[in-house]
């Protein structure tokens, strides 16, 4: 986090973005992080919603990069996200940004057993899939940079608690692929203090992929829980890559 840019939006100031407010106030950034409520009970809070086609907003912060912290599948992003995105866009290039980054889900890459990257190709097989690729093109199509996170883990957000005691509909041999909260963070301030010289797109996933049943049978374990059971035993392995950021010096520094 140390370099010249000392301004941040934080568009979606909920878990993950919050977090990254703070973490950049820390380190003596410039910060302002949306809600859709006119309530602060932080001093970088600003409001931020659309009602109907207008724009109600407190968002002030000029030569600042934004991030689109909104949960993909959040109340929010279900109801009005492209909307709100196509008018974060508007206003960012509004306030000069020096650049947009979208955070955006591995869910975009199919269902199906096998290795994906930044490169496989989008199927848009289901709705999920084709907002998720929607948005992320929207972003890019403005010169703006995107993030696709695997399953977030990390404070008040254990996995254990999720599925302790419920019947998953998957395998118990597939793979988790899944990231701590704070390496997500790192790699947004890694692709901005490399935003010239970085691809536009990247896999942020924590290299270790064990199987559904050994992972959350740990996780049951450390938090008292009951073991979770599955549909099925079948081998079925997913695994999405999330390397190519640590040629920005970069590295995974949380266990997941």
């Amino acid at each position: 986090m140390q370099n010249k840019v000392n301004r941040l939006v934080v568009l979606g100031a909920g878990w993950l973005g919050h977090a990254l407010c703070v973490n950049a106030q820390q380190a003596g950034w410039k910060v302002q992080g949306t809600h859709r409520s006119n309530t602060r009970e932080f001093d970088f809070e600003r409001q931020f919603k659309l009602e109907g086609n207008q724009l109600i907003h407190q968002v002030d912060l000029d030569n600042a990069f934004w991030v689109c912290a909104i949960p993909p599948r959040s109340r929010h992003s279900e109801s009005n996200y492209p909307e709100t995105l196509t008018a974060a866009l508007a206003l960012s290039k509004k306030l000069n940004a020096k650049g947009f980054l979208l955070c955006s889900s591995t869910g975009v890459y199919d269902q199906e057993p096998g290795v994906y990257s930044e490169s496989s190709d989008i199927a848009c097989a289901n709705p999920r899939q084709t907002k998720l690729y929607q948005a992320e093109e929207q972003v890019l199509e403005q010169n703006g940079k995107v993030l696709r996170l695997a399953g977030l883990l990390g404070p008040n957000r254990e996995p254990g608690k999720f599925v302790a005691g419920k019947e998953l509909n998957t395998s118990s041999q597939q793979v988790v692929n899944m990231v701590h909260q704070q390496d997500v963070i790192n790699a947004i301030f890694a692709v901005i203090a490399h935003w010239q010289v970085g691809q536009n797109i990247y896999n942020i996933v924590n290299p270790e992929h064990p199987t559904k049943a050994d992972y959350y049978a740990l996780k049951c374990k450390q938090n008292g829980g009951e073991m979770p059971k599955f549909t099925s035993d079948e081998k079925a392995e997913r695994k999405v890559i999330g390397s190519a950021i640590e040629a920005l010096d970069f590295t995974y520094q949380y266990g997941i």
